[in-house]
């Protein structure tokens, strides 16, 4: 279960709801708020989520050991990364953005040119980690069960099974949701956010902490545009009223539309990380 989204934490802590509703009523005030125009808010408290069962204070708490010990595993895994001299980024997406499309073409149309194994995050199945090795690249697949994010913890023994080459690139394909995997450094170099056009444009808006964590947004399936009602602009400027730092790259997985571009920004990137590294 998640301590930082809240999903799935209704006994989280030990924590039992007694008495009915009398309880749950108790926990209305420090809940949410209700704004003018009828919505309903319930992260408005200073720990930004709600728990049932859990003053805001506590959740913090929670949070803070939680995250404190995953960016411990975390700051071990980018320690690794750096003295192997292995470029890892997170990606990042809602389920069916075309996350894993993309890593196939992203392996097919640079396995000429840099070595790359992948670590697959799904609840169940091996179905991703399956089409990775089809390119022939190295893949592990790491199933969360009920989680809804891969840690850092996990990252760092399927790296240690995975075994990257150094000098190489690892990608990370983080389990398909816009909101847990924000909270979690794995010790990456980036985060890129995968967003389809198929999913709408104000996307950004509604989940702004996955915006605002990442280093690169990539608008995929760019293929289907003149058959979709989506406003590429306005998306964009939603992503950079999140995030002035974001950049954009459009591409399609499918058609190959942007993948140069999106090759010279992991060559580029990957270069300058590796300068970085020997100067230090």
């Amino acid at each position: 279960m998640c301590t930082v989204c809240g999903c799935g934490t209704s006994a989280i802590d030990g924590q039992k709801h007694e008495g009915g509703d009398h309880a749950h009523a108790h926990d209305h005030d420090h809940a949410h708020h209700r704004a003018e125009d009828g919505s309903v808010h319930y992260g408005r408290g200073i720990a930004g989520v709600h728990v049932p069962g859990m003053s805001q204070e506590r959740i913090i708490q929670v949070e803070r050991d939680v995250l404190s010990k995953n960016d411990a595993y975390a700051a071990e895994n980018r320690r690794y990364f750096e003295r192997n001299g292995i470029y890892a980024l997170n990606f990042v997406s809602s389920p069916g953005s075309g996350k894993t499309s993309l890593l196939v073409r992203t392996i097919n149309g640079l396995k000429d040119r840099l070595t790359i194994s992948v670590v697959e995050g799904d609840q169940q199945t091996t179905n991703d980690a399956l089409r990775i090795r089809k390119t022939g690249a190295r893949a592990i697949q790491i199933n969360t069960g009920k989680g809804c994010h891969l840690d850092a913890h996990m990252l760092g023994h399927a790296v240690e099974d995975l075994a990257p080459e150094p000098g190489s690139a690892l990608f990370i394909e983080n389990v398909g949701n816009l909101v847990c995997p924000a909270a979690f450094d794995l010790g990456e170099a980036h985060k890129v956010v995968v967003l389809s056009v198929t999913e709408g444009e104000d996307k950004p808006l509604k989940y702004p902490d996955m915006f605002a964590a990442a280093d690169l947004m990539i608008l995929n399936k760019a293929d289907l545009l003149p058959h979709l009602d989506f406003n590429l602009g306005l998306c964009i400027a939603n992503a950079l009223r999140v995030n002035p730092r974001l950049q954009t790259l459009t591409v399609s997985s499918r058609s190959g539309e942007g993948m140069e571009a999106f090759y010279a920004w992991l060559e580029a990137s990957f270069a300058r990380r590796a300068s970085r590294t020997k100067v230090a």
